[in-house]
């Protein structure tokens, strides 16, 4: 049977005691009844996971004795994915969720000249990332960035640079960068980045890309990125 896993954003050393968070609580008490003795897995989603052995639980609070505290290294290949925020927003919160799931170290929602939709509302986003984390049995939790623009972008990022879109142009297969260590992949909104946004990129020396011969929606071209560029 696999063990309750949980997110607390600080953990102590081993053999410390503490008292874990007001949602790690409820779930352990109310949700899974969990009582004193039951064990389970903690991660702060920086590499770090603990086993824990629940010591005291109440109507208010739940004490667990770290037994064990691991540093687990992260990835060495670094993929972030710049997509555009979405006009559906259940559509954006699937795409965070899958990248999650992937693995994608970085994700930087972005405001495009043609982004429909600007409000972003980032602590029910993280909480989304960190749903997914846990999920996945992962100790590692992407960076979520707070909304940016594409020119933001393009002056920050520094390492193998690619945009994908949909204009008729000579463009590589994403899948021809699969050695590369750090990957940064930009995708546009459902009306693609502008002509303009393009040139801007490739000036900043973004290389354009094609993921395939199918035309995908924003947040699959999203996931298409994140899966050739990660499991190459």
């Amino acid at each position: 049977m696999e063990l309750p896993y949980f997110f607390e954003q600080v953990l102590p050393n081993q053999h410390e005691i503490f008292c874990v968070s007001t949602e790690t609580h409820k779930h352990c008490a109310q949700v899974l009844r969990m009582k004193q003795g039951d064990v389970l897995l903690l991660t702060n989603g920086q590499g770090v996971l603990c086993n824990g052995m629940i010591t005291e639980t109440d109507k208010k609070n739940t004490l667990v004795t770290i037994t064990a505290h691991t540093q687990l290294p992260q990835s060495e290949r670094k993929v972030t994915v710049g997509l555009s925020l979405l006009k559906n927003t259940a559509r954006f919160e699937w795409f965070l969720e899958k990248a999650t799931e992937l693995g994608v170290q970085e994700i930087i929602p972005l405001l495009c000249k043609r982004t429909e939709k600007q409000h972003f509302r980032y602590e029910r986003m993280q909480q989304i990332t960190i749903a997914a984390m846990l999920q996945s049995k992962q100790c590692w939790l992407p960076v979520l960035q707070q909304p940016t623009t594409v020119g933001n972008v393009l002056q920050q990022q520094n390492n193998c640079k690619l945009i994908a879109h949909c204009y008729t142009a000579q463009k590589q297969h994403i899948q021809t960068f699969s050695t590369e260590k750090e990957i940064c992949i930009l995708i546009g909104p459902e009306g693609d980045f502008t002509e303009e946004e393009v040139a801007a990129a490739i000036q900043q020396q973004y290389i354009p890309v094609t993921l395939g011969n199918t035309r995908l929606r924003t947040e699959t071209a999203g996931i298409v990125a994140a899966t050739l560029s990660i499991l190459n």
